[in-house]
C-alpha cells in the first residue's frame, strides 16, 4: 500500500468531511499517524488528545479508506446520544452511511440490523448499554465481531475503573476485542486519561493482539481562560450569573451539580429575561434535541446542564463554560470545560464553588464497589435460586440500592461470575476473587480527586497547568491567561437588584412529593405479604416538601438541619414559617382545599406526626406548629413498636426498606379514637423522605384506622 497515495486519499476524504474544496484540508501529522496505524498497519491504538483535536476525523477517514478496500462496517461505541447525532450528520458529508442503536430508537433496531447485514451501513454507532443487552450480546455482537472492519471505542476512559467516569457496560468490550478477526484495527479515544487510566485501557485493548500503540499529545487548550469566582452563598452565585451572563462571549454551558440546582438556575435566569434551556437526566428526549439545536444555532445564551451533557456535545464556537458548584474530580472538570473554545480563539471558563459542594459530593459518593460480604450474598442468592432473578427480585435478598446493585452485577458479568439472560441474572458457578486491594486503591483515588478539586479552587499557581498535571500531561507549564497568571479578570460584584431577585427565587419553598403506588417485587420472599398495586384506599396522596436536599435554595438551609449527626431541637422559626407558606400555597393550588373548584379536596381535619428516633423534637414541634398556625387539632403521633433503628436506615433498597418498616409503626388507641371522631383528610408530618416508604406505610395504617386521604408534608426530599 503506497503511503503517499494513501495520504492523498485520506486528505481528500477529510475535505469532504469538513465541507472544504479538494486540497484545502489536510490531516495534521499526529492525526495521520493514527490513520496510518489503523489502515496500513492494522494496529490497535489508544489516542489521548485534548477535546477538539479531531479524533472523529481520524475514525471517519479511516472508515472510508477501509471500506474502499473491502473492509466491513465500523462499529463505534459511544456513550451519549448528543455525540451520536452529531457524528451521524458529520459522516453524511463524506458519503459515509451511519446508523445508531440506542435507547431512543428501539423501533429502528431490526431495520438497522438488516441494513448492516446487507452491507448498506458503513458506520454503526452503539451505546455501551446495548453491549450488555441480552439479545444484542447473544445475537448481534458475535456477528459484528466477525464482520467489523474497524472498532472504535469513544470516551475510552469509561473502560477503566481507575477513571473518573467508569461505566461497567464498557467492560463488555473485552469480550468483543477477544473475538475480533485477526488484523481488525481498533481505535480507542479519550481526552481525559491520566497515566494510570491510559495504562489500564491500553492493556485491555491489547487483549489477544499484542501491545497497543499509545498516541498521546499535549492537553493544553490555548483558547481557554480559566478563573474562579468565590462568592458567599448560592444567592450571590445566581445573582452573579444574572449580572454577568451577557458579558460572556457567545453562547455556552452553565453546569450545575444536581438536577434541582439546574432547574432552579434555569427558572431564575428566565425570570431575568435570559433565553436559557435546562438539560438534565430528567429532560425528555425531544426537549434535549431541541435544547441542543437551540444552542448549536445560538438561539439560547446557555444550556443549564448537569453532567448529562458531560461528553460528546460538539459545538466548536462554544464561548464559555460556567460551573455553578465544583465537580468532585479535576479530570471531570477538565473534560466539561473542554467543550468550550474548540473552534474559536478565546473562550471563558469560570468556576463558582459553593459551600454545599462537599455535601453534594458525599451524597453522590455511594458508588464504590460493595463490600465482599454483600457481593458473596448476591452470588449465593443467584446460585440458590436455580432460575434467573430480576434486579427487583434480588433487592429482596440483598440490601443494596438498585443503581449500585446493577453496577455490581455488570462488573460480575464481565468477570464471568454471573450472566444476564432473559428474565434476569444467573450465577455461572465460576470462581470469583474479590480484589480488595484494587477496590481500596480506587476508593483512595476518588478521595484524592476530591482533594485535588479543593486544591484547584485555592491554588495560587496556574490553573491550566494544575489541570494538565492532574492528567499527567508532560510539559505542563503556566498558561499566562488564567486568573492566577494575570490576575482576576472576572468581576465578582453583583447588584442589589439581582441579589434580591436571587434570594427571592431561592427562598420560595415548595416541591411536590410523589407517592408510592406499587409495592416492591419480592416482598413475600421476605415474609411480607404485600405485592402488586397499593389499593387506592390505602395510598398516600401527593404531598409537599419545603425543598430538595440536592437544591441550592432550601436544600442549603435544610442539609445542616437534617444531617446525620445534627443535634435535635425545636423546628427553627424560619423553617416553620416556610412550611406554613407551603401549606397555604398547597391549599390554593388546583385541587387544593381552598381552591374552590369542583374537584378540590376537603380541608384536613387534623395533623399526625411520624415518630422519629433521631429528631423527635424537630418533627414533633413541626407537627404541633403546623397544627397551631393552621388551627387544626394535633391528633397525635404514630407509635413506634419496632426495635430501635428498625426504620432509621435511609439508603437501603425499596424491598429492604419496606421490610424494616412493615411492623415498625402502629396506631395507638388514642389516635384511633381521634381519627374516628374526626373522619376526613389528615396532614402527615415528617422531617425527610427518601424512598417514600415511610410515608406509604404510615398512610396505609392511618387509612385502615379510618382516616380520609393522607396528605404528607415534609421538610425535604432526598432527591
Amino acid at each position: 500500500m503506497d503511503v503517499t497515495e494513501l495520504r492523498a486519499e485520506a486528505d481528500a476524504i477529510l475535505a469532504e468531511l469538513v465541507g472544504a474544496s479538494p486540497g484545502e484540508a489536510r490531516l495534521r501529522e499526529d492525526q495521520w499517524q493514527a490513520v496510518d496505524a489503523l489502515v496500513r498497519e492494522r494496529r490497535r491504538a489508544l489516542v489521548v488528545q485534548r477535546t477538539g483535536w479531531g479524533k472523529s476525523a481520524v475514525y471517519f477517514v479511516a472508515t472510508a479508506l477501509l471500506r474502499r478496500r473491502g473492509g466491513g462496517p465500523t462499529v463505534i461505541v459511544s456513550p451519549l446520544l448528543a455525540l451520536m447525532r452529531n457524528q451521524v450528520e458529520s459522516a453524511a458529508r463524506a458519503g459515509i452511511r451511519a446508523r445508531t442503536i440506542n435507547s431512543a430508537n428501539p423501533e429502528e433496531w431490526d431495520t438497522i440490523h438488516e441494513e448492516v447485514e446487507r452491507g448498506e451501513t458503513d458506520v454503526l454507532l452503539v451505546s455501551p448499554e446495548r453491549l450488555n443487552s441480552v439479545d444484542f450480546r447473544d445475537h448481534m455482537l458475535p456477528k459484528l465481531a466477525a464482520t467489523t472492519g474497524l472498532l472504535v471505542v469513544d470516551e475510552a476512559h469509561c473502560i477503566s475503573d481507575w477513571g473518573h467516569d467508569f461505566r461497567p457496560d464498557y467492560r463488555r468490550l473485552r469480550a468483543m476485542l477477544a473475538e475480533l478477526a485477526p488484523g481488525v484495527p481498533v481505535l480507542a479515544t479519550t481526552a481525559t486519561a491520566n497515566a494510570r487510566v491510559t495504562a489500564d485501557v491500553a492493556e485491555q485493548l491489547g487483549t489477544g493482539a499484542g501491545e497497543a500503540l499509545v498516541l498521546r499529545g499535549p492537553l493544553e487548550r490555548e483558547s481557554l481562560r480559566l478563573g474562579v469566582v468565590r462568592l458567599p452563598d448560592a444567592a450571590h452565585r445566581l445573582a452573579w450569573l444574572a449580572e454577568h451572563l451577557d458579558e460572556l462571549p457567545g453562547s455556552g454551558i452553565v453546569y450545575a451539580l444536581t438536577v434541582a440546582a439546574a432547574e432552579e438556575a434555569t427558572a431564575f435566569l428566565r425570570q431575568r429575561g435570559f433565553r436559557v434551556a435546562s438539560y438534565t437526566g430528567r429532560t425528555e428526549n425531544a426537549d434535549r434535541l431541541q435544547a441542543e439545536a437551540d444552542l448549536l444555532g445560538n438561539r439560547v445564551k446557555a444550556l443549564v446542564a448537569t453532567s448529562a451533557l458531560g461528553m460528546g456535545f460538539d459545538k466548536p464556537d462554544l464561548g464559555f463554560v460556567v460551573h455553578l458548584g465544583s465537580p468532585s474530580s479535576p479530570i471531570a472538570y477538565y473534560q466539561q470545560v473542554g467543550r468550550a473554545g474548540r473552534g474559536v480563539a478565546h473562550a471563558d471558563v469560570l468556576l463558582l464553588p459553593g459551600k454545599e459542594d462537599e455535601a453534594i459530593w458525599r451524597y453522590f459518593a455511594d458508588t464504590a464497589f460493595p463490600p465482599e460480604a454483600q457481593v458473596r450474598q448476591t452470588l449465593s442468592a443467584l446460585a440458590d435460586a436455580g432460575r434467573p432473578l430480576s434486579v427487583p427480585a434480588l433487592e429482596a435478598l440483598v440490601d443494596l440500592r438498585r443503581t449500585r446493585l446493577e453496577t455490581m452485577l455488570k462488573v460480575l458479568d464481565v468477570d464471568g461470575a454471573v450472566k444476564r439472560v432473559k428474565g434476569g441474572w444467573v450465577s455461572t458457578g465460576e470462581p470469583w476473587v474479590y480484589d480488595t486491594e484494587r477496590y481500596a486503591w480506587v476508593a483512595e483515588q476518588r478521595a484524592a480527586e476530591r482533594q485535588a478539586m479543593r486544591d484547584y479552587v485555592s491554588t495560587t499557581g496556574c490553573r491550566m497547568e494544575f489541570l494538565r498535571r492532574q492528567l499527567d500531561d508532560e510539559g505542563a507549564a503556566p498558561c499566562g491567561r488564567c486568573d492566577t497568571c494575570v490576575g482576576a479578570w472576572a468581576d465578582a460584584a453583583v447588584s442589589a437588584d439581582a441579589l434580591t431577585g436571587a434570594v427571592k427565587e431561592l427562598d420560595r419553598p415548595g416541591v411536590e412529593v410523589e407517592p408510592r403506588r406499587m409495592w416492591p417485587t419480592g416482598m413475600p420472599a421476605l415474609g411480607v405479604d404485600l405485592k402488586g398495586r397499593i389499593p387506592a384506599g390505602e395510598q398516600c396522596s401527593t404531598g409537599r416538601a419545603l425543598g430538595r436536599l440536592s437544591d441550592i435554595g432550601w436544600g442549603n438551609r435544610l442539609r445542616p438541619l437534617l444531617a446525620e449527626n445534627s443535634p435535635d431541637g425545636p423546628v427553627p422559626d424560619d423553617v416553620l414559617r416556610a412550611a406554613v407558606a407551603v401549606l397555604a400555597d398547597w391549599a390554593r393550588s388546583p385541587g387544593g382545599w381552598a381552591s374552590g373548584g369542583p374537584d378540590s379536596s376537603a380541608r384536613p381535619v387534623g395533623v399526625v406526626a411520624v415518630p422519629s428516633l433521631s429528631r423527635p423534637q424537630l418533627v414533633g414541634s413541626l407537627a404541633e406548629g403546623i397544627a397551631r398556625v393552621g388551627r387544626l387539632p394535633f391528633l397525635g403521633t404514630l407509635s413506634h413498636v419496632g426495635p430501635d433503628g428498625a426504620h432509621a436506615a435511609r439508603r437501603s433498597n425499596s424491598a429492604q426498606r419496606l421490610r424494616a418498616l412493615t411492623d415498625a409503626f402502629t396506631v395507638s388507641e388514642e389516635l384511633s379514637r381521634a381519627l374516628t371522631l374526626a373522619p376526613g383528610p389528615v396532614l402527615l408530618v415528617d422531617d425527610c423522605t427518601d424512598s417514600g416508604w415511610t410515608l406509604a406505610v404510615a398512610a396505609r395504617l392511618l387509612r385502615r384506622a379510618g382516616s380520609g386521604p393522607v396528605l404528607p408534608l415534609v421538610l425535604a426530599t432526598a432527591g
